[in-house]
């Protein structure tokens, strides 16, 4: 009734009249429920009255062309962030509120509006008591989420130092070095290798990866992968698919769902072992209203489904509520680090979808995924005949930024050794200060995202005012909205930490012969 309220009225753009803009404005004042009007930025163009006695007066005035980010709790702000920049929108998003206090809970639904503009209305979530379960565990979960992210962010720099420095102790061995120490060295690549592997598991349940999204048809993905979960299975596990007919595209990173498809298998089969039967499924789902699947609250609309249903030993309604949360494990003794489904679960939501789960003990469990459905594709042009094969660039004159002093020194030595001339600083204030007197300019920009004052995403925007085209390799385990939504075009590109040296070195060669191939899959073009 709302929206058909709004889309009723001569609206305030595109030539209404004042007394348009009167009636509008007199519409979303009257309205009992907090609600923002919104620029095509997600900046505040109004705010109404109920918002106003949500918020307090401590929190007031509510000020035009703020970004409504800021009316939000802090742990919360990245969420309306993404759904304002276009993916799922959050369950549940708590206001601001003074220290000490806890600001109130509310169900966002937004009403697009022609220009980008768009109405923001937040239910309020207090009185609602068979919502309160859910608040708490979405709060939970967030909260988690933003843990997660701050551990895995200084986790990584430790681990590159570690894998790095590890890597230089075998170079300086050499091989005459006693069997017995590379032995002991070799033992501390594969920890730090796996602690790696962990850290980027808490990063895809933070939400924090850097994806590389694409239109992929759903249907050959899954048959894909069926093809390579067979032999893991065994013959005392019957794989069986359910494909929907016409199949459907999805935009997501192919390599993530790969990731997502693989860690709901190998989780059923766990839940089976004594044999059983797995269903992929594929289909379609229209939703006239949102809908509440445990914390999370499903917009309207029309969505693509995947589903991965086992006949297990199912699981317990006490597990259930916290099936999604890191590091948590039904399996007990039986291993496993908790975080194979709370990966899944960072993968979907990132991906703009949702992630569901029903079962009972004994009867098994369906895993149900919903990606916003794409309803059509732009026609495939013709590829590009191969070229011949490309040539590393030489190096040359590189600026490296790096806040952590050991991180720095340590690919400092790697591009070095590469041949490259190193200016190394440790801020981004430093860095131009460098780049100010520097007798030639550098050829390449590799920098840390996050660091204190200006961020390596801002730092290449004002190194690149002065050098247009600058090649530059953004190095980070953490943030990736700020690369992906940073730089467009020109030669950038993303490494994730931890690395190793020679992966430093090759990614910075790769950086600057933007014609190369990728060859590591922790190395995303922008």
């Amino acid at each position: 009734m709302l929206r058909w309220r709004i889309m009723r009225l001569p609206l305030p753009w595109g030539g209404g009249s004042a007394t348009a803009r009167t009636s509008f404005l007199a519409l979303l004042d009257g309205l009992a429920e907090p609600a923002l009007w919104l620029d095509a930025g997600g900046r505040v163009k109004r705010g109404n009255p109920a918002l106003r006695q949500a918020l307090g007066p401590a929190l007031l005035p509510v000020q035009p062309d703020s970004p409504a980010e800021r009316l939000f709790q802090a742990a919360h702000r990245p969420g309306l962030r993404r759904w304002l920049e276009g993916g799922g929108a959050p369950p549940v998003l708590r206001l601001a509120a003074p220290e000490g206090r806890e600001g109130m809970p509310v169900a966002p639904h937004r009403i697009a509006l022609p220009g980008g503009e768009s109405v923001l209305v937040l239910r309020n979530l207090t009185q609602d008591h068979a919502m309160a379960d859910r608040v708490a565990e979405g709060d939970r979960l967030q909260a988690l989420g933003v843990l997660a992210g701050g551990i895995a962010h200084d986790f990584n720099n430790l681990l590159a130092v570690v894998l790095g420095a590890t890597e230089d102790a075998v170079r300086l061995a050499g091989p005459d070095a006693p069997p017995a120490l590379l032995t002991e060295l070799a033992q501390v690549q594969e920890a730090a290798g796996r602690g790696a592997a962990l850290v980027r598991q808490m990063m895809a349940y933070a939400r924090q990866q850097v994806l590389a999204p694409r239109l992929v048809p759903l249907n050959a993905a899954v048959e894909g992968m069926a093809q390579l979960l067979r032999p893991l299975l065994g013959r005392s596990v019957t794989l069986a698919l359910e494909l929907d007919s016409p199949g459907r595209l999805v935009r997501i990173d192919p390599t993530q769902l790969d990731r997502v498809l693989m860690n709901l298998a190998m989780n059923a089969h766990q839940a089976m072992p004594r044999g059983g039967r797995l269903v992929l499924r594929t289909g379609r789902a229209l939703l006239l209203e949102p809908q509440q699947e445990g914390a999370e609250r499903i917009p309207a609309g029309r969505w693509t489904v995947l589903e991965v249903e086992d006949s297990g030993e199912g699981i317990p309604p006490e597990i259930l509520p916290r099936i999604f949360e890191p590091f948590f494990t039904g399996r007990g003794a039986q291993g496993g680090t908790g975080m194979g489904l709370a990966t899944v679960h960072g993968i979907v939501r990132q991906s703009g979808g949702y992630v569901s789960v029903r079962s009972r003990p004994g009867e098994g469990a369906c895993f149900r995924i919903l990606l916003p459905r794409v309803e059509e594709a732009a026609a495939p042009g013709p590829e590009a005949a191969p070229g011949p094969a490309a040539t590393l660039a030489a190096p040359g004159r590189v600026l490296l930024v790096e806040d952590e002093a050991p991180l720095r020194r340590l690919a400092e030595r790697a591009l070095a050794r590469d041949g490259w001339e190193v200016m190394a600083a440790e801020d981004a204030e430093s860095a131009l200060e460098l780049l100010e007197g520097a007798a030639a300019p550098p050829a390449l920009l590799v920098s840390d995202v996050v660091m204190p004052g200006m961020d390596g995403v801002a730092l290449a925007a004002r190194v690149r005012e002065r050098l247009p085209g600058l090649p530059v390799l953004l190095v980070s385990g953490y943030a990736p909205s700020m690369v992906e939504h940073g730089l467009s075009g020109g030669a950038m590109q993303f490494l994730a930490k931890p690395y190793r040296p020679a992966e430093l070195a090759a990614a910075a060669r790769r950086a600057v012969g933007a014609e190369l191939p990728l060859q590591n899959g922790t190395i995303v073009n922008i």
